[in-house]
């Protein structure tokens, strides 16, 4: 066993461009595929793999919210650490798992202005890559007998954080050699015996285990003039190519080798006379054509689901195909053979996990919009009165509302500003996870059943949104009781009518309503807070009665005039309160003033969301619809209630 300090090392990754939610602003990658990567390091050239069993990668940093960085944040960094400086982030990592062999996160940019031409550019396909720094705990020797190079696994390691960069990571780049941080490593290494005629490096020496010692020391040096020349040659060939300085630190930070450099400089000078064509005083962007096929086919699928809604555009040309069409093409487009296939058979290759083929996609792409159109049909009617939060997780977390600002005191010419107290109400709440599956089959998509992943999604994101509601709204019926003991709505808490107040709404009745929102106490029980009335929460019994005492009209007599203020009253009909009185009614303060209900959602998935796998108990593909979504009571102060009868 061998302890070294190892550098954070960068990995080549994949951006899953085609996850790349504008609503959530997230996007997936792959941040290790399984593949082996050659490295320079303590004892020369070796071979290095990563190992994907669980219990060998420390995914915590990642799932803890580790931060997504603008090229390892190599534009701005401090100059005395050398660090990344906070401008460098431009996201955060959402959440990391293990799949199919293959370590997988999704990410969520930043809403920041200046993030956003990266946010396009990752949308848009042009930015591409990205780059994992990982820090290696432990490593066991997996060199087979008759290797000139040694192979080592990693059987303990942590990724640090994950980088947009302009060029992949290459994998046969050495480790950095820089100020970056290192992390101490144990190398198990295995007795090797010198081949016949082969004679060790004058800086290994052999004990009598047989296993070599390395100087340290002396290839760490040697290392160091290499790194100073590639970086000099990298810098020589920008300038010479007369590009900006910043394509050399992107192939410096991507630990390109000279040659490999060289190779980049002409191929960065290709690709802008490839990337755009001037045809006479005109300008023409070229798009990648299996985009440009992806968006056609899924504008033709959406017309034929809703043609009111989608207009038939650019996917002209796959107008009335049948879904098993759509898939022969997709298969050859990418160079599939389909001729001669059954059709069972052209389906099964056209939804295989890992096919060539862009008709899973397509398919998911589809029903993700069919599954938003439906969520968001269903009209919200607690959004204007509620409070929308996001959370990191599911735990259970403290709402705390804060009460009224202690008194100020006169400060003496030479005295102290005394310390003052918050007293605090607590309140709690948690998300929870609700979700159907949608299964794509060979059968569906022989049989032309479009509804499979049109209406049968948009049905799913409607139970989405009735799911929300049930949930807000549950809490205004259900009036349980709060933090302190006592329900919602009660005599004690201020906002309850009783005796010659209670009934159907009208001015005198509001007025009441208003007067005690307006005398309400902060939670200390001393400031008033002063909190006016905006909307007027309604069941469908009281629809009439709302819209002729909001209405105004010229009244002959001009005591008889409807209050501006009463006129001014939003009013919110919901069925729902129907279900649990046809005679209650409520009165709600704007959000902004003060917190009511508050409804939440996972961080970065806002909202009904979908999630694509290859069918395990179906033969096909498997569309999850997701909701994590949790709701509770913050505050009494900001509502009131009339029992109405």
């Amino acid at each position: 066993m061998k302890n070294v300090r190892l550098p954070i090392q960068r990995l080549a990754a994949e951006l899953a461009a085609e996850t790349a939610n504008p609503e959530q602003r997230t996007v997936d990658v792959v941040f290790y595929s399984g593949q082996s990567v050659r490295r320079i390091g303590w004892d020369g050239p070796f071979h290095l793999a990563f190992s994907i069993e669980p219990s060998a990668v420390r995914l915590g940093r990642l799932n803890a919210g580790a931060p997504l960085l603008n090229a390892h944040g190599a534009t701005r960094r401090d100059l005395v650490t050398g660090e990344a400086s906070v401008e460098a982030v431009v996201g955060v990592v959402e959440r990391a798992w293990l799949e199919h062999g293959a370590g997988r996160a999704t990410v969520r940019f930043s809403d920041r202005p200046e993030v956003e031409p990266i946010w396009r550019d990752v949308q848009n396909k042009i930015l591409r890559n990205v780059s994992m720094g990982v820090a290696i705990h432990r490593l066991k020797e997996t060199t087979k007998e008759g290797e000139k190079e040694r192979s080592f696994l990693a059987v303990d390691w942590e990724p640090q954080e994950v980088s947009v960069v302009p060029v992949g990571a290459d994998p046969g780049a050495g480790f950095l050699l820089s100020a970056e941080p290192e992390t101490e490593c144990s190398i198990e290494l295995r007795a090797t015996v010198p081949a016949k005629g082969e004679i060790m490096n004058e800086e290994v020496k052999t004990t009598g285990a047989g296993t070599p010692e390395v100087n340290v020391d002396a290839v760490r040096s040697e290392a160091v003039l290499a790194e100073r020349r590639r970086v000099s040659e990298i810098r020589k060939a920008v300038l010479a190519a007369k590009l900006d300085d910043s394509v050399a630190q992107e192939l410096i930070d991507a630990s390109k080798s000279a040659d490999e450099a060289r190779t980049a400089v002409l191929e960065k000078l290709a690709e802008k006379d490839r990337a755009v064509e001037i045809i006479g005083h005109r300008v023409e962007v070229t798009r990648d054509e299996g985009d440009v096929r992806m968006a056609a086919m899924s504008n033709a699928l959406l017309h034929r689901y809703n043609p009111a809604k989608y207009k038939l555009d650019h996917g002209r040309d796959y107008h009335g195909m049948s879904l098993l069409r759509l898939a022969e093409d997709c298969l050859a487009a990418r160079g599939a053979r389909v001729r001669g296939k059954a059709p069972m058979e052209i389906a099964r290759q056209a939804l295989a996990y890992q096919s060539t083929s862009d008709f899973p996609n397509i398919l998911a792409a589809t029903a993700y919009k069919t599954l938003r159109d439906g969520y968001e049909a269903e009209p919200a009617t607690f959004v204007p009165f509620c409070r929308q939060v996001t959370l990191p997780n599911f735990n259970t977390f403290n709402a705390l509302a804060i009460g009224e600002s202690f008194d100020f005191e006169k400060v003496n010419e030479h005295g102290e500003f005394k310390y003052g107290s918050l007293a605090e109400s607590k309140e709690t709440y948690k998300l929870a996870t609700y979700g159907k599956i949608v299964a794509l089959t060979r059968q569906a998509i022989i049989n032309d059943d479009l509804n499979a992943f049109t209406r049968i999604p948009e049905m799913h994101g409607r139970a989405a949104r009735r799911l929300e509601l049930d949930t807000v709204w549950g809490i205004i019926t259900a009036n349980a009781a709060m933090g302190d003991g006592t329900a919602l709505f009660h005599t004690n808490h201020a906002n309850l009518a009783s005796g010659g107040d209670v009934g159907a709404p009208d001015v005198p009745k509001l007025g009441v309503g208003r007067k005690a929102m307006r005398l309400q106490k902060g939670v200390g029980g001393k400031a008033r807070l002063n909190l006016r009335p905006r909307y007027l929460l309604l069941p469908a019994a009281h629809e009439t009665v709302s819209d002729q005492l909001l209405t105004q009209i010229t009244p002959a007599v001009v005591s008889n005039a409807i209050p501006e203020w009463v006129r001014g009253l939003v009013p919110i009909v919901e069925p729902r309160l129907d279900d649990n009185s046809t005679t209650a009614w409520y009165v709600a303060a704007d959000p902004g003033q003060i917190d009511t209900i508050w409804y939440c959602y996972l961080q970065g998935q806002e909202g009904v969301y979908l999630e694509t796998r290859q069918g395990f108990e179906v033969d096909g593909i498997e569309l999850k619809a997701r909701l994590d979504f949790g709701a509770a009571a913050i505050d009494y102060r900001g509502l009131y209630k009339n029992p109405g009868a």
